[in-house]
């Protein structure tokens, strides 16, 4: 049997395994699209076979950073190249940072000028794995200077969760 029968037509299987898997991932990130959940697996599936097939990164990591931090977080993200910030947390003006398998130095650079409340900074390892922490802006460190430059290390403990993306 290929499906169900119900109110006159036919459901088939494929169908409703979709639906259950949709009404999983609303269920683990009730603040995402689930759609957009599906796309971030794919690019993150694309990207490890890619690693696979030719040993090197795809140059994706800044945009899986920020869906990451939209899909866990339910950060409303700002048109392509908005200055000053990456998206809207509530109230909040939130810059999200990623640091990719490939960084060697581990590290970010943040415009000071940049008008955001909360950074967040995405690190994602060699096995397509998330980790992230959020910081208020009042708590990085004063100085002069265009950038901050901010290692993954010396960034405060305010959020650090080790985060698998599947």
């Amino acid at each position: 049997m290929d499906g169900i029968w119900e109110d006159g037509e036919w459901t088939t299987w494929d169908e409703i395994s979709h639906h259950v898997h949709l009404q999983d991932l609303r269920e683990r990130f009730p603040h995402a699209d689930p759609e957009v959940v599906e796309v971030f697996h794919d690019l993150l599936d694309d990207a490890a076979r890619y690693r696979v097939l030719t040993g090197r990164h795809l140059d994706i990591f800044g945009e899986l950073g920020e869906l990451y931090a939209e899909i866990r977080f339910g950060i409303k993200r700002h048109r392509i190249r908005a200055a000053g910030s990456d998206g809207r947390l509530g109230n909040d003006f939130v810059e999200i940072k990623t640091i990719g398998p490939e960084s060697r130095s581990g590290t970010v650079r943040v415009k000071r000028a940049g008008n955001f409340s909360k950074l967040i900074v995405v690190r994602i390892d060699c096995d397509y794995e998330f980790e992230c922490r959020v910081v208020e802006r009042r708590a990085l460190k004063k100085g002069t200077g265009k950038w901050i430059c901010l290692s993954w290390s010396g960034l405060p403990d305010q959020v650090d969760g080790a985060d698998q993306p599947s």
